[in-house]
């Protein structure tokens, strides 16, 4: 276009310049033949612009029209691009959604089956100390003197030293986290496992459990800490530690070189209880680790 009319522009000029030296007056020796064949190629000159010119307007207008059909097309593309990226993403966000509501149902599932598999080690171990009591009656150790005959005399004393009480759980659970945190590690384990051992079926049993794996942990001997916290997924499932557990027991594998045992363990906790802390700590220990955050099926 621009080097359109820069013709245009030059044979605008020409026909200037030719029609002005046509119009000067002429030498005394010119004749009128030859004024007259200077404005004959004036008139011409004056005609090719003409020409030039309408065939420029033409396809000016026809440049014009493809530039309006070319921004009609790039309008309609942008708004069918723009409508299919909705789509997309209101598809995206009702996959999101029905993926996050199954993954609260496998959640809520798991945590059902963890509670009822704690309901039935707390019953089995009920069935046994029932059983080992039953057989301590049935069965007295050799030795033991009746009853009456220990009993003081009227107006004596005891007969020997009084029997030591039951530590109350709440005091005895809470000294245990104060020494945890304290850093007083054998304090806090006798404490934990005075829990565990007078209030075996309570829930804050599988919480002491869990320190106990955790002051294991602490100390670097992660092996007695990966049986704590089995124990806490064994016999305590639908604890509120229970995913804890499952994050440090893979830890701790790793941290023996157990790769493979840690990377499993990881994905299990992601698997069974997605929406928690623990599985997000688990899912950014897997990346930064270079691995899946589920195998491969």
């Amino acid at each position: 276009m621009h080097r359109t009319r820069t013709l245009r522009n030059r044979l605008l000029a020409a026909a200037a310049f030719v029609l002005l030296l046509a119009t000067a007056p002429a030498p005394a020796h010119a004749t009128s033949k030859e004024i007259i064949e200077l404005q004959t190629q004036v008139q011409q000159l004056l005609d090719m612009v003409q020409r030039i010119q309408s065939t420029l307007d033409t396809r000016f207008g026809v440049l014009q029209h493809l530039a309006e059909q070319t921004a009609d097309d790039a309008n309609r593309m942008t708004a069918t691009v723009t409508a299919l990226q909705q789509k997309i993403n209101a598809q995206s966000e009702a996959a999101n959604g029905k993926l996050d509501s199954t993954s609260g149902q496998v959640q809520s599932l798991n945590d059902s089956v963890d509670e009822l598999k704690s309901r039935i080690a707390k019953l089995d171990k009920s069935i046994q100390d029932l059983q080992a009591q039953l057989q301590n009656v049935q069965n007295p150790p050799a030795g033991t003197a009746p009853a009456a005959a220990n009993s003081p005399a009227p107006g004596l004393g005891p007969a020997g030293p009084a029997v030591n009480q039951t530590p109350p759980l709440q005091e005895t659970f809470q000294a245990g986290v104060r020494d945890y945190n304290a850093a007083k590690y054998e304090v806090a384990a006798g404490e934990f496992q005075d829990v565990l051992h007078y209030y075996p079926l309570d829930e804050l049993a599988g919480t002491a459990q869990f320190y106990l794996g955790e002051i294991a942990y602490r100390q670097q001997n992660y092996a007695e800490a990966i049986k704590s916290y089995n124990a806490v997924l064994e016999g305590f499932s639908g604890n509120p530690k229970a995913p804890a557990a499952q994050l440090r027991k893979g830890l701790a594998l790793l941290q023996l070189n157990k790769k493979d045992a840690g990377i499993h363990e990881l994905r299990l906790l992601i698997q069974r209880h997605p929406q928690t802390p623990e599985a997000a700590q688990a899912r950014n220990k897997l990346n930064a680790m270079g691995v899946r955050t589920s195998s491969a099926r």
